[in-house]
C-alpha cells in the first residue's frame, strides 16, 4: 500500500494537482488509489488500521489537498457502511474499500445541527416500509449521478413533533438532480453539489442508523481523526516548498518565522500525538474526544501557519497562480473551515469540558 500510494502521489497526482484545484475531477486517481489499498486498513475487514489510513491520506494531502480531503470522504463513507451493521450495505464494501464504486459524507450539516450550531435541514416522515426524506443539503463533496453519501434527517411526526434522527444512505440512482454550487476560490475538484431531496425514499437496505445518535457518538472520534491526515499532509508538502528554495535564499529566509524545521518539529509531534490516539479510534469517552478535537484544531492551525511560511519563504515564484505555495494557502483554509472547522472543533471542546456527561 505505501508504496502504492506514494507513486500515485508523488507521479500523476502531484502533476494533476493544480488542475484539480481548478476543477477536474480526480475519479481515475482516486480509482487507483483504491486499487493500491489506500481506502481499506482503517476498516475492520481489512485488520482496522487506522495508522495505515492515515499515512495513506497523508502522503495523498501532502501533493494534492483536495485529492486528501476525497480519500477522507471515501475513507468515513467506508466506515459508515461497515459500522451501520446492515448487511445489504456491507454487501457493497469492498467495491467501495478498493475503489470501484465512490461515496461521500453529507454530514456537513447535521455535524453542526447536532452540536447546536445551526438547524437540521433533511426531514423525514415515517412511512410503510421506511421513511420518505425532503429538504435540501447545499454543500456534499465527492458526489455524482451512480455514486452516493451518508446523510442524517431528524424524524417529524404526524403532530409536527420531532421523535429522533435516522441516519442513511442517499443513492445517485436517478432520483435526485444535483444542483452546481457557487464556485470556490479552489478546491473545485471535490465534485461538490447542492442535493435537493423530494420525497426521497429510505427503505431498509438504505439505513445506517435509526436511530442515529447512538451511531454518530461511536464513530465521531475515527470522523474527526481520519481528518488529521489532511492537515499533516499538507504541512508536510509545504516544509518541502520551504527547502526547494533554501539553496537560493536560504540567507534571507532565515529572519522569517516558522521555518521548516520549527514547522517539522511542530508536525512530528502532532504526527505522534494522532497515531496514539488511532490506537483507540472507538474510544466514547469524553475525554478521547477531547484529545481528538484538540489535535485536529492544531492540525488545522498548523496547516495555515505552515502554507503561509511556505509563500513567504518562496516569495514571488510561490505567487504564480499554479504554484504549489499558492495552491496549499487556499488548502489550508479549507482545512481550517470545512467540517468540524477550528471555530466548531474550540465550541465543541468546550461544551465538553463543561459539561458532566457528554451530549
Amino acid at each position: 500500500m505505501r508504496a502504492g500510494v506514494g507513486e500515485i502521489s508523488r507521479g500523476p497526482l502531484a502533476k494533476a494537482a493544480a488542475h484539480i484545484d481548478e476543477g477536474r475531477y480526480p475519479i481515475d486517481l482516486m480509482a487507483a488509489l483504491g486499487e493500491a489499498g489506500a481506502f481499506a486498513p482503517h476498516l475492520d475487514m481489512f485488520g482496522g488500521r487506522f495508522d495505515l489510513a492515515l499515512e495513506a491520506t497523508h502522503e495523498v494531502s501532502r501533493s494534492c489537498g483536495s485529492t486528501g480531503f476525497l480519500t477522507w470522504c471515501q475513507n468515513v463513507c467506508g466506515l459508515y457502511l461497515e459500522q451501520s451493521g446492515n448487511p445489504a450495505l456491507a454487501s457493497r464494501l469492498l467495491d467501495h474499500a478498493m475503489g470501484r464504486s465512490f461515496g461521500g459524507t453529507g454530514l456537513s450539516n447535521p455535524v453542526k445541527a447536532l452540536a447546536g450550531i445551526e438547524p437540521m435541514l433533511l426531514r423525514a416522515r415515517k412511512v410503510k416500509g421506511g421513511y420518505l426524506v425532503n429538504g435540501t443539503l447545499p454543500w456534499v463533496s465527492h458526489i455524482r449521478d451512480g455514486q452516493y453519501c451518508g446523510a442524517i434527517a431528524v424524524v417529524e411526526n404526524g403532530d409536527g413533533g420531532r421523535s429522533h434522527e435516522i441516519m442513511f444512505i442517499i443513492d445517485f440512482d436517478g432520483r435526485v438532480e444535483l444542483k452546481p454550487c457557487p464556485a470556490f476560490s479552489g478546491m473545485e475538484g471535490t465534485s461538490t453539489w447542492r442535493v435537493p431531496l423530494v420525497d426521497y425514499f429510505v427503505g431498509e437496505d438504505a439505513m445506517i442508523a435509526d436511530p442515529a445518535r447512538p451511531f454518530v457518538a461511536r464513530i465521531r472520534g475515527a470522523f474527526v481523526l481520519l481528518q488529521c491526515a489532511m492537515a499533516t499532509g499538507l504541512v508536510a508538502g509545504a516544509v518541502e516548498s520551504m527547502r526547494e528554495v533554501e539553496p537560493t535564499l536560504g540567507h534571507v529566509n532565515r529572519f522569517l518565522p516558522d521555518g521548516p524545521d520549527e514547522i517539522e518539529d511542530e508536525a512530528e509531534e502532532l504526527a505522534a500525538r494522532v497515531l496514539t490516539l488511532a490506537k483507540t479510534p472507538y474510544d466514547g469517552s469524553k475525554d478521547y474526544l477531547i484529545d481528538v478535537l484538540d489535535a485536529r484544531a492544531q492540525g488545522g492551525e498548523l496547516a495555515l501557519r505552515a502554507a503561509q511560511s511556505a509563500m513567504l519563504h518562496q516569495g514571488a515564484r510561490g505567487y504564480l497562480k499554479s504554484a504549489a505555495p499558492q495552491r496549499r494557502m487556499r488548502e489550508a483554509q479549507f482545512v481550517a473551515i470545512v467540517t468540524p472547522a477550528i471555530k466548531h472543533l474550540r465550541f465543541e471542546m468546550d461544551r465538553l469540558m463543561n459539561a458532566e456527561t457528554p451530549a
